[in-house]
């Protein structure tokens, strides 16, 4: 969520490589989907943005402005902490602040087209939904709203690199093999991730993360709607 949520044009998505279809084909069929939040389900970039800049003034590093923007949608979290500039031991503190003030901001966020839909009929499937973000949890069920209900299990607050415990946490609580799982984001990071925890990937396309660079580390093709999820 954190530092790589960049609003991009539409695009054509780069495909994956020939070895991609071996580890596809073992994602179908999944019985837990975890999901990132900002740049999967929600569309929050107008308020991550006036909140970043915001504490750009205050703790004196780089805005994220318009001339960024391109350079910044291909970097890693880490890559464009450095790219604006942010020590890196700021970090766990401007995290906590950027928290507060998109809490504040919730409600302004909304959910990217067929996202509501989707998780309805993912649910119907009995597909166990799993929401895994760095964002807090008020501010995740707020955005869901009646689709909130559907979720069995909110792994919310997370450290700005910690997602793969948080997984691992989430396949164990599940009673489930890493196999039988699934994550889905829209940074390197969450990619990064579930590979650390052995748990298969799918990126998405309408995220804030150019596909170009995202596609490369993921072993199957790029997501390019929320109702894509339904064959997974």
């Amino acid at each position: 969520m954190f530092f790589l949520m960049i609003r991009r044009p539409p695009r054509s998505t780069p495909k994956p490589s020939s070895a991609a279809s071996d580890v596809y084909k073992r994602q179908m069929h999944s019985r837990l989907i975890a999901l990132d939040f900002d740049g999967t389900l929600a569309d929050s970039f107008a308020c991550f943005r006036a909140s970043l800049n915001e504490l750009a003034a205050r703790h004196g590093f780089r805005a994220l402005d318009d001339a960024l923007l391109d350079q910044a949608r291909g970097l890693s979290a880490r890559e464009v902490m450095q790219l604006l500039g942010v020590p890196l031991w700021k970090t766990p503190r401007i995290t906590v602040e950027m928290r507060r003030r998109m809490s504040e901001r919730a409600a302004q966020i909304r959910l990217f087209p067929g996202v509501d839909d989707t998780l309805r009929q993912l649910a119907a499937r009995g597909v166990r939904i799993a929401i895994a973000t760095s964002n807090a949890e008020g501010l995740v069920r707020t955005t869901l709203g009646a689709a909130g209900g559907l979720v069995t299990d909110f792994s919310c607050g997370l450290s700005v690199f910690g997602k793969k415990r948080k997984l691992e946490a989430l396949i164990a609580a599940a009673g489930l093999r890493p196999e039988q799982a699934l994550y889905v984001g829209d940074e390197i990071r969450d990619a990064q991730a579930a590979q650390a925890a052995g748990i298969p990937f799918r990126g998405v396309a309408w995220g804030y993360t150019a596909p170009s660079a995202l596609q490369p580390h993921c072993d199957a093709p790029l997501l390019e709607r929320p109702e894509d999820l339904l064959a997974v």
